[in-house]
């Protein structure tokens, strides 16, 4: 471990990126949905999918 990753403190997850394509219908009602909620697109896609791991008994401890 070098002295510059040590000095940061515990390692921090790096979240994954992913692309991905809609439909622009598909992207507007999102977009309108997160403006709703006062979040980002991104932030509202990711609301959604642990919305939907959570209610199909999948979310991540």
């Amino acid at each position: 471990m070098s002295p510059e990753s040590a000095a940061a403190g515990p390692a921090k997850r790096q979240p994954k990126k992913v692309l991905l394509r809609l439909d622009p219908d598909v992207h507007a009602a999102i977009a309108k949905w997160a403006a709703d909620d006062l979040r980002s697109v991104n932030g509202q896609l990711e609301f959604a999918l642990r919305l939907a791991l959570k209610q199909a008994g999948r979310a991540p401890d």
